[in-house]
């Protein structure tokens, strides 16, 4: 999964309120975000967001949860990392999306995503068997195999688009969004099959820097359950 874009338009009416998603396509990943109060624990009282998460349910044995990655993502030097050290954290959620394949097999995804003021930042984990070596060939001629932390790696693009929903129940709108900045990375040297992978993106449509991807992938992804720092 990846996702990206710009921060949307608010309203000032209470009443018409405008809440906003950002869809991802293109690679092989489709992921839709919502912003502010529409999604995650939105803080307004100068203090950074704490997580949020949209699911009761336990995660499975040996798998992380959409709250537990939430948690990793959203540490104390997040911004700094970033490169935008005076931000703070103005939302953050856990969730664990879905979906069943063609032969009944049900494929569950859990997610933790931040934003800030510049970039928001998505972390998401997958349990396929497909080995990150693999996927590097499957997204396309913009992926860059990478090494990080001693792990197989894979950094490329995704482009967003930006919809808008009216609260007021005047409909959606929908415009182009800017680029994503993905990193998929192995839990383990072995390569073994699944993966973690980090996104970013900027809330003015400027393409993210992968110097802040990559130091939030080297702080924030050994602090995951399940990654084995020792290969």
């Amino acid at each position: 999964m990846a996702d990206g874009a710009a921060e949307p338009e608010k309203t000032t009416s209470a009443g018409a309120q405008a809440a906003a998603a950002l869809l991802l396509v293109g690679g092989l990943a489709v992921g839709l975000w919502a912003l502010g109060d529409a999604v995650g624990n939105t803080s307004d009282d100068g203090k950074p967001a704490v997580c949020s998460s949209s699911s009761s349910a336990p995660p499975r044995a040996q798998r992380v949860s959409g709250a537990q990655l939430c948690e990793a993502l959203n540490r104390p030097d997040l911004p700094t990392l970033l490169g935008t050290p005076a931000e703070r954290a103005r939302s953050a959620n856990g969730n664990e999306s879905s979906f069943t394949l063609a032969g009944g097999t049900k494929i569950t995804t859990p997610e933790g995503s931040v934003d800030l003021d510049t970039y928001s930042v998505k972390l998401s984990a997958s349990y396929d068997d497909i080995p990150v070596a693999r996927m590097g060939a499957l997204l396309g001629h913009n992926a860059e195999k990478k090494t990080l932390l001693g792990h197989p790696a894979v950094l490329y693009s995704d482009r967003t688009i930006e919809l808008s929903f009216n609260l007021g129940g005047k409909g959606a709108s929908s415009a182009p969004g800017g680029i994503a900045r993905c990193l998929m990375v192995a839990p383990s040297a072995e390569d073994g099959g699944g993966s973690l992978e980090i996104v970013i993106w900027r809330q003015d449509n400027v393409t993210p820097d992968d110097a802040a991807l990559l130091r939030v992938a080297e702080r924030v992804l050994p602090t995951v359950p399940g990654w084995n720092s020792a290969g």
